[in-house]
Parts: structure tokens; sequence; C-alpha cells
């Protein structure tokens, strides 16, 4: 599963021959046998099992980067990175092509995304941020750096092992990533108000971690007026995250609830803000309800690598 979210989450770890377990194979290749198999054990939550079968499929082919790769997505999933990153490894040592590596570096950047490191995560994101900066793909550069900027802004670690987030990480690399999209020779209007509107909203939820209310307000009408161009309407439903998001942080927690239900009710990420907003208005059973819904987040994206660890650290 593929989760939705204000960033158009390009998978880079599916690139070439590395299949994800969303359902879909790049370059619409059939995917390998073991992984469609290992996707419906994923659907039922059955980790355990998913993993064996990948290390199973391991002994007769260690070369594999499907296997590789899914097998640390799953590890990661079970919040054991240290061994995920070592399969991890293997896919960028086994690695061909560029765009082979890049996936092996997208994919331990995603892992030390689930630990809440925002460091680690910028410095392996960076890697793959270069890599599109020799290919010159501006849009994919820009898209890699809102990624690293996704992790940074909401890193709360459970295991508060890292700081609880890096909002001057998080403002550099998505005005990196606004400005290097902008960049894209012969650039349409739609994109360039897709970049303005990703800013604004990024800067608006920057200012409301820092607890500026006044200035998030403004990145919010700032959004709402690139928007109100209509150049790209699939984008309308990322607003109510917004407006939910800021109102949350600055205590209104009728007003978050009220946006918050307007938003993406898969994106395990919302899924948890909306937990976090009827803690806060007293409402256990809704948030555990919300929360147990975060904690069965199976994409390696940053909304799953937030979700599924604060959740589960929630419920327990």
């Amino acid at each position: 599963m593929r989760t939705a979210h204000l960033f158009c989450w390009t998978l880079v770890a599916i690139l070439v021959s590395v299949a994800d377990l969303s359902g879909q194979a790049p370059g619409g290749q059939e995917q390998p046998e073991f992984v469609k198999q290992g996707q419906a054990l994923l659907r039922e939550g059955k980790l355990e099992e998913v993993l064996v079968l990948y290390r199973k499929t391991l002994q007769t082919m260690p070369y594999s980067l499907p296997a590789n790769y899914a097998a640390g997505v799953v590890l990661d999933l079970m919040g054991k990175g240290t061994e995920a990153r070592k399969y991890f490894a293997k896919v960028i040592d086994l690695a061909q092509t560029p765009q082979s590596k890049a996936a092996g570096q997208r994919a331990t950047a995603m892992s030390f995304a689930f630990e809440g490191n925002c460091k680690k995560t910028v410095e392996y994101e960076e890697k793959v941020f270069n890599y599109y900066a020799s290919v010159k793909d501006f849009y994919q550069q820009g898209e890699i750096a809102d990624e690293a900027a996704r992790v940074c802004i909401d890193s709360d670690d459970p295991y508060n092992r890292y700081p609880a987030d890096d909002l001057d990480t998080a403002y550099h690399w998505y005005q990196a990533g606004h400005d290097i999209g902008m960049k894209e020779p012969d650039i349409k209007a739609d994109r360039r108000d897709l970049w303005e509107f990703r800013w604004e909203h990024a800067q608006a939820r920057i200012a409301a971690r820092g607890g500026n209310k006044a200035e998030a307000d403004k990145h919010v009408a700032a959004a709402k007026a690139v928007l109100d161009k209509g150049t790209n309407p699939q984008q309308a439903q990322f607003f109510p995250y917004l407006t939910g998001y800021v109102a949350f942080y600055a205590g209104n927690y009728k007003a978050a609830l009220e946006d918050l239900l307007k938003a993406n009710q898969n994106d395990p990420f919302i899924q948890c803000l909306i937990a976090q907003t009827y803690e806060k208005l007293n409402d256990k059973e809704k948030a555990l309800e919300f929360y147990r819904k975060a904690s069965t987040a199976t994409a390696h994206n940053p909304p799953a690598a937030y979700a599924r660890p604060f959740a589960k650290q929630k419920l327990s």
C-alpha cells in the first residue's frame, strides 16, 4: 500500500530490479513470486512469517536485490533497524547501476527515519539527492529534499534517542526542494504552483511547530491562494491536513479535529495526529482506535516511519 501525502513519495528504492511491497513492479515488470507471497502475508500483519519467507529466499538467492530490500523493510516495520540496514547495505554493495545504489541509500534513509534519526536520514537522502543532481532530474531532486525535510520536521523518537524535531534542518531541505524543483527546464505553470504550494505548506507547519501561530497563519493563507488558482486540484485534499496541523499545535483541538477528519483517513501520520487530538480532548477510546490504525502501517516512507513506532509506543 502506498500512502498518499502532500508529496508524491516516489519510492526510489524500487528503481530497476528492486520490487516494492506496494503491489507494483517497476516498468511493468512481473514481480517475483516470493514478493507476491510476502505482500499477502503482510496484509494479514504476519511480519514474522514474511521475514522467514524472505530469509528462506535469500538462502538460495543471496544476491537478489528485491529479497534483500524486502527483508530490510520488514525488519524496519518490526523495529529492528540495525538488522534492517545490513540488508540495505547489501543492496548498495550489489548494485550494478547508480540507480540501484540510490535505491539502497534511500531505503537506508527511511530505516533511520523509523528511529526518528533526522541526522542520519539526511545523510543518506543527500546521497540520493546527489544522484539525481548527476542526471539533472530537478523534480526528483526536489522530491528527495522534501522527503528528508518531512522526516526531520516530525522526527519524534519514541525511544528518546534523538532530538524531538529538527526544524532548522527541515526548513533548509524544504527550501532546497522548492528552489531546485523550480529549476526544471521549461517548467509549466502547474508544476511551479505545486512547488509554491508545498513550500508554503511546509513553512506553515514549521512555524506551527515553533509556536508562531501568526507566521503559520500567513503561510496557510499563501498556500490557499496558490491552491485557489486551480492548477493543482489534486492538492486540495492536503489543505485540511495543514489547517488541522496548525490548529493542533496552536492548542485549538476542536478545530484541529474537525479539519483532520476531512484529511486523508488512510494516511498513518494523520491517523496519529487525530489520535493525539482525541487525547487532548480526553477521548481515550477514540485515541486508541486511531493509534491502532496507525500501528498497522506497512509502507516504507516518512508517514509510516513516524506513525508505526509512535503508535506502538502509545499502545504499549
